[in-house]
């Protein structure tokens, strides 16, 4: 069956049937608080119903878009911070080679990020490689006054204006921004460049599923249709069925609530393959955000293994029994590599003759699994048939469904981020910033 599913084996000993009974009424309640709209920051809903509702039209000239830059531009930019640029981030790099930036003659142009950091160095590197070729850009901000893209955004735009000239520079820009006000907005328009709407019920970090993220996924060559097609195959099943069960995203939220419940305060989101690293990240803003208020949350906390075996597996082997692991399992990989036979066996590998690395590497992950459950960790298992579009669409709408509900079940506004004002606000005063002064 082409579709994700829980692997609750590695959880007997913490989670039982009783339990998952006894939160089961509360999962519903918070079920129906969100599909109703009924709750607290039920006016960014919009994802909710994007994967159906999102127009044809809006796919077509995405496509289009994508058609008249691509062979204009080796590199793409994409310019936008946390929400802006992660939830693409995280599709294109769990789809494309660890060494696509080594290919120099892709169909499609290579996606770089900008505005979500303000290193100097990593924007006089930018600049190096964006003289030496051609490319184009996307904005993304739904104000345009957020420092770290509006920064990169104003260095970008001259350094395109000047390699190109004005009118060329404004065909090779494009803006994804409010759609009606924001100074982005008005910088698009006085510009004359192509715009795209971030819809006003959408925030940032569930915003993938529109141009936001379809855009960046789609010049970069993937197949945004099988995505969406994902993404409203797992809504179907999220809003339809009431069962444990049968819903991932209800039993993954009772699941963790109810560790939660127990003390365990981090979830760490682990992977076996390294191209799945940006979907960590994108989901611990996605959690960390949403849940991470009013005194309460589960930390999001993220791993690569085996790598990271050989750092951190010693503290979830024997630290402080404080975290849970949710391990994101891919079925079936993309290729095969076998183990090549040495006849003087130096290095004592030989065992592994004729096996592949994807069974070395499964048995890696089964025999993490049962060491860190015998040490005192629950584990979880999201069992992936495979990484590609539709399966990653599968994934994001899962992941936001059962975000919504978890969130509600804790107590808290899953919607909205008070608290990530407050670093701003020091950063303006010190910066000089009118109005912000002492």
């Amino acid at each position: 069956m082409n579709t994700l599913s829980l692997n609750t084996e590695y959880l007997q000993k913490f989670v039982n049937d009783t339990e998952l009974n006894g939160i089961h009424e509360e999962l519903l309640r918070a079920k129906k608080t969100l599909t109703s709209g009924s709750g607290r920051g039920n006016d960014f809903l919009g994802w909710l119903n994007l994967p159906e509702e999102l127009s044809p039209e809006i796919i077509d000239n995405i496509k289009s878009d994508v058609e008249r830059l691509r062979n204009r531009a080796r590199l793409f930019v994409v310019i936008g911070i946390g929400g802006s640029y992660l939830g693409a981030r995280a599709v294109i790099e769990a789809l494309q080679s660890e060494f696509a930036a080594m290919q120099t003659n892709g169909a499609y142009p290579y996606i770089i990020y900008a505005g979500h950091t303000l290193s100097e160095d990593y924007y006089c590197q930018l600049m190096q490689m964006l003289d030496k070729h051609d490319y184009a850009v996307a904005v993304i901000s739904k104000s345009g006054t957020t420092t770290e893209p509006a920064v990169a955004f104003r260095i970008i735009k001259s350094h395109l204006e000047n390699k190109y000239g004005k009118a060329e520079a404004a065909n090779r820009i494009i803006a994804i921004t409010d759609a009606r006000r924001g100074a982005l907005h008005d910088i698009a328009q006085q510009e004359g460049y192509r715009t795209y709407v971030i819809p006003d019920n959408v925030g940032g970090r569930f915003s993938v599923l529109t141009p936001v993220g379809l855009l960046p996924i789609a010049m970069a060559g993937y197949n945004i249709d099988q995505l969406l097609q994902g993404a409203r195959d797992m809504r179907k099943l999220c809003t339809e069925s009431d069962s444990l069960t049968d819903n991932p995203a209800l039993l993954y939220a009772a699941i963790r609530n109810i560790l939660y419940r127990k003390g365990y305060k981090v979830e760490i989101l682990e992977n076996f393959v390294p191209n799945l690293k940006y979907i960590s990240e994108w989901w611990k803003q996605l959690y960390g955000e949403s849940e991470g208020k009013e005194g309460k949350g589960i930390l999001p906390h993220s791993l690569s293994f085996t790598t990271d075996l050989h750092s951190m597996g010693q503290y979830v082997q024997e630290g402080e029994r404080l975290m849970f692991e949710t391990v994101l399992s891919v079925i079936q990989p993309q290729g095969k590599v076998d183990i090549p036979s040495d006849e003087k066996n130096l290095d004592g590998i030989n065992y592994l003759l004729g096996k592949s690395l994807t069974e070395i590497n499964r048995n890696a992950e089964l025999g993490t699994i049962l060491a860190h459950n015998d040490g005192g960790v629950p584990v979880l298992r999201i069992l992936l048939p495979t990484v590609d579009e539709y399966i990653l669409g599968q994934l994001i709408y899962f992941f936001e469904f059962a975000c919504g509900v978890s969130g509600y079940t804790l107590g808290v506004n899953p919607f909205d981020q008070p608290g990530v004002e407050a670093y701003k606000k020091n950063m303006f005063r010190l910066l000089g910033k009118p109005g912000y002064t002492n």
